[in-house]
């Protein structure tokens, strides 16, 4: 799962999860086993329940998560660990869903519009596991990292952590979704485990880019100490799905962008890029998949205006987390901006295949309402770093929050652009291969 998501909503609800120690790889799951770089939990349970809750307090003190590598031995000094980014409308969030209506949904008993053969085909395709090999480190990353120095050394610190969580954040719902639809559908619930094998390995390989700063995330207690956004499943399925492609547009635009300016090329990480994105697509494509099944999810007035929600909820939190960090973009040598409404347009095509209504983000009166926000956002920033009293902080606030809003509302009243097709499967592969 890419970093954006949809975090300007509010926090609804918390779930529990629980993580016992893996003391090896060989200990851990054999589809996470797979890379030299992977996390190594048994998930024990991801749920309301009160009875996990005091399971999880009274094991607290065995939480924890592994990155692992190959070679890799006691006596090496272990990086710090990471104090966790502040929590805000802006950054990566963990969901969670009702599990009880996605075993509903998905039991082919009940819902005749599953179709297996298609499902079935994705297995296979996340079965041949092409980038099994693909996340092996070499030690241009250690002597990449000690170069960077000053602002961009901070801001890309900052870009493997929110990477690291977001990633982090997919694999902890999808391993539970493959675990609680193993009875119900054994098809697409080893997708779901295979796509938190992807995320784990992502996750891993952030996590120990981390390590070349001398520094480490604790996944164990994120897992605690994070709050859980509750979604439906449609708006799950809404949300990732977005979040898969508008990953698979950004990781591949960066990876053509150096790959014709090798000079900006600061870091090794963004030459993994081009496998790395398919699997972002892979994911997206089978979230498409999910949503044909469940047609009422497309077909209706009601789809139409949470399909335009959550577009605009993505490229809007895109926007205004990018042009918050210039710097990251500006060193690896991409006009923050021109990347963004190039990833949003993109993005965009590729989501009207599907979703029944999209937002018409290249008429020019789109951008140029983003552009507003940007300024307001960073009013907003000023005011909260200030030295004034709290109140007269929230006071200052009120009139920058409501132009916020207001140019929400209008992005939102656009006139859409009408797309989507239930029945696309036949052209669907040539999305971006």
């Amino acid at each position: 799962m890419a970093v954006v998501s949809c975090n300007i909503l509010p926090n609804l609800s918390c779930s529990s999860v629980a993580f016992f120690h893996a003391e090896s790889m060989e200990a851990a799951s054999p589809v996470f086993a797979r890379c030299d770089y992977a996390i190594s939990p048994s998930i024990a349970w991801i749920g309301n329940s009160s009875s996990l809750a005091k399971r999880c307090a009274h094991n607290a003190h065995r939480v924890s998560m592994a990155i692992t590598q190959a070679g890799y031995t006691k006596e090496k000094p272990r990086p710090r660990a990471k104090e966790p980014m502040k929590d805000t409308l802006l950054t990566p969030r963990f969901y969670t869903t009702d599990f009880d209506d996605m075993e509903r949904m998905f039991n082919t008993k009940i819902n005749k519009n599953l179709n297996q053969e298609e499902f079935e085909a994705l297995l296979a395709e996340f079965k041949t596991d092409y980038n099994q090999t693909h996340f092996v480190r070499n030690p241009e990353f250690k002597a990449a990292a000690q170069k960077l120095q000053g602002p961009l050394r901070q801001i890309f610190v900052e870009f493997l952590e929110r990477s690291c969580t977001a990633e982090f954040s997919g694999f902890l719902l999808y391993k539970e979704l493959g675990r609680r639809l193993k009875k119900t559908n054994p098809v697409v619930a080893e997708i779901f485990t295979l796509m938190s094998r992807d995320e784990a390995r992502h996750a891993g390989f952030l996590n120990k880019g981390l390590s070349d700063f001398n520094l480490a995330l604790d996944l164990g207690f994120l897992t605690k100490a994070r709050k859980y956004t509750f979604f439906k499943p449609k708006f799950i399925f809404y949300a990732t799905y977005l979040s898969e492609k508008i990953g698979y547009w950004r990781y591949i635009t960066i990876y053509r962008h150096l790959k014709a300016n090798p000079d900006y090329q600061c870091y090794p990480i963004f030459n993994y890029f081009e496998n790395w994105c398919q699997d972002e697509n892979r994911h997206g494509d089978f979230f498409s998949a999910l949503l044909k099944a469940q047609p009422q999810f497309l077909n209706d007035w009601q789809a139409k205006l949470w399909s335009r929600f959550f577009c605009l909820s993505v490229y809007v939190t895109m926007y205004l987390n990018d042009c918050q960090r210039t710097s990251f973009y500006e060193g690896i040598g991409l006009n923050t901006k021109e990347f963004d409404m190039h990833v949003i347009i993109e993005t965009n095509r590729t989501t009207a295949r599907i979703f029944p209504a999209v937002l018409d983000v290249e008429n020019p009166a789109f951008k140029a309402r983003l552009d507003k926000m940007v300024e307001r956002n960073q009013k907003l920033c000023a005011i909260g770093a200030s030295d004034a009293p709290n109140f007269v902080k929230n006071l200052q606030k009120v009139p920058v929050i409501s132009g916020l809003v207001s140019e929400l509302l209008a992005l939102y009243l656009m006139p859409p652009v009408d797309s989507g097709s239930v029945d696309f499967a036949d052209f669907e592969p040539q999305l971006v291969y």
